[in-house]
């Protein structure tokens, strides 16, 4: 006869392996995007190709990312969780291949777009197995202790790539790309149970009609955008900050570096803080609170760009922006997916694909203004910022749906 702590004990190593399993398959996405960056210059040597082609492998892999979730989110609701993902994830592991062996740019264009088709896979199916396991605050917890994990992945994947690129080509990020693909193969094939005995039909017709009801109510379109149109404005971070901070504010590239790593802990201790308080604080008035520090450090950065503020104003004003994603995501996931257990992957589909749909839209408007000004990117961070919390306000409405296993 077990204890209560020995059930305590055997219920926190579970906890443990699904959020080490989850957070890897969410990280695939950051991973397999920015581990490869700082490689991009010698792609295009290598490959004598033009810098214009090489960049196309980055937007093929964002529109099979994309296009990945809206196919594989309802067909796991149809066919349960494990037969896509393992699917999905032998695809990645397929495409990493050949990625790391491709001769050419075309290629690679085509490779990479193989690989974010099971790279969707991860991303779209961790997300709904945590709809399936948990509910209410237990799923927002759950969420937060993932961004642990998944909230780690975008500041180490440059970090990684760079020191691969020490002792290897940029065939050997795609080859490590491989193998974290099959690690995770191994370890969802041995250690990851069917978590979703749930079944609806995969038909086309169905698939649309789901889509349509989800876009339809208000209160999964208020908090799918919030989440969506706060995530643009960390896309126009991602894509304008270099430019701003070193050839505005001429930081160095490794201080820069610095910059942007401890930006990114910023997004994981939000995380950590919103774990701690929900149960205790409800999951709106941390959305709210998230949001609205998302306006107010958007505000600043704005104000910063626009009057040269010192950078020490501008950095601090980043960082609140930033770190407002660790409060915005868990919640808005945890509210969107609440009362939609019957069709957790399309609904996870949508909210992953409206986050790159917006961010792509918000990352051309950080250039409008040319080399010499932060202002572009500081308007599209503070504009987006705004209309997430608009969207908020407007489209939901208070909600208590009831609880499934795991809710605490």
């Amino acid at each position: 006869m077990t204890t209560t702590a020995e059930r305590t004990a055997t219920s926190r190593r579970a906890q443990l392996k699904f959020v080490l399993i989850l957070g890897g398959l969410s990280a695939f996405g950051p991973l397999s995007i920015d581990m490869y960056l700082p490689a991009l210059p010698r792609m295009a040597e290598d490959l004598r190709a033009a810098d214009s082609t090489v960049q196309l492998t980055l937007s093929a892999f964002i529109v099979g990312l994309a296009l990945g979730q809206l196919v594989l989110g309802p067909l796991s609701d149809a066919l349960g969780r494990r037969r896509p993902l393992l699917a999905g994830l032998v695809l990645y592991v397929v495409g990493s291949v050949l990625c790391a062996v491709s001769p050419d740019a075309w290629l690679l264009v085509g490779a990479r777009f193989v690989q974010s088709l099971g790279a969707a896979a991860g991303v779209v199916i961790a997300r709904a197995t945590v709809r399936d396991l948990y509910s209410g605050t237990a799923m927002t917890k759950f969420f937060s202790t993932l961004m642990l994990v998944s909230g780690l992945a975008p500041i180490l994947a440059p970090l990684i790539g760079g020191q691969l690129l020490n002792w290897t080509s940029w065939r050997g990020v795609f080859v490590a790309l491989t193998v974290f693909g099959a690690v995770l193969l191994a370890v969802v094939v041995f250690f990851l149970p069917e978590p979703s005995p749930v079944r609806v039909p995969a038909r086309l017709g169905q698939v649309m009609r789901t889509y349509g009801r989800l876009v339809a109510d208000r209160s999964f379109a208020g908090y799918a955008l919030a989440s969506g149109l706060l995530f643009a404005s960390m896309f126009a971070y991602i894509s304008g900050s270099s430019f701003a901070l070193q050839g505005v504010y001429g930081l160095s590239p490794q201080a820069y570096s610095v910059v942007f790593g401890v930006n990114g802990v910023g997004i994981v201790l939000a995380g950590q803080l919103n774990g701690r308080l929900v149960g205790r604080v409800s999951e709106r008035a941390l959305l709210s609170s998230g949001l609205l520090l998302g306006v107010v450090g958007g505000a600043f950065v704005l104000a910063s760009a626009v009057f040269r503020a010192p950078l020490a104003l501008l950095l601090v004003s980043l960082f609140l922006l930033v770190s407002s994603i660790g409060l915005v995501m868990p919640n808005a996931s945890s509210l969107a997916l609440a009362s939609h257990a019957r069709s957790a992957g399309a609904a996870s589909a949508l909210l992953g694909v409206l986050q790159f749909v917006v961010g792509a839209a918000a990352t051309p408007l950080v250039g409008l203004g040319g080399p010499g000004t932060a202002v572009p990117m500081a308007a599209t961070m503070a504009g987006f910022a705004v209309l997430a919390l608009v969207a908020y306000l407007v489209l939901t409405r208070k909600s208590q749906p009831a609880g499934l296993i795991g809710e605490a």
